[in-house]
């Protein structure tokens, strides 16, 4: 049964990143755009802070397991996007924008980690 629940929050994490990713694409297109892919980068930021939330409910909270799985491997498995980052990077590298690339990389590899530390800290603190 866990591993259903699992699937079916990988479905609705992909649906929550699609919505996020169009709702905050049009945000920064209605700025005058950017060559940097924002949206991947906010929705990978915003994952690895929740899975650090999740992460440290179960391990210091004393959550079930089975609510890492659903809600981690799940969810938020199929909300982050690490493929299409890994993508993206590549794009702008190939369309010769090497800076843009190497701060995509930069910001995405960095506020990842920050933001998944994060959120393990804030539920260690709590």
């Amino acid at each position: 049964m866990t591993e259903l629940l699992a699937a079916l929050a990988g479905g609705l994490g992909a649906a929550a990143r699609f919505v996020a990713d169009g709702a905050f694409t049009a945000f920064v297109d209605r700025r005058g755009g950017s060559v940097l892919p924002w949206a991947t980068t906010l929705i990978n930021v915003t994952g690895s802070f929740a899975l650090g939330v999740v992460v440290g409910l179960v391990t210091v909270g004393g959550a079930p397991s089975a609510a890492a799985l659903i809600v981690g491997t799940g969810f938020l498995g199929g909300y982050t996007t690490f493929s299409t980052a890994s993508f993206e990077t590549v794009r702008l590298a190939r369309q010769g924008r090497w800076r843009a690339a190497g701060v995509h990389l930069a910001v995405m590899v960095s506020g990842t980690l920050l933001a998944a530390a994060a959120g393990l800290s804030l539920v260690a603190a709590v």
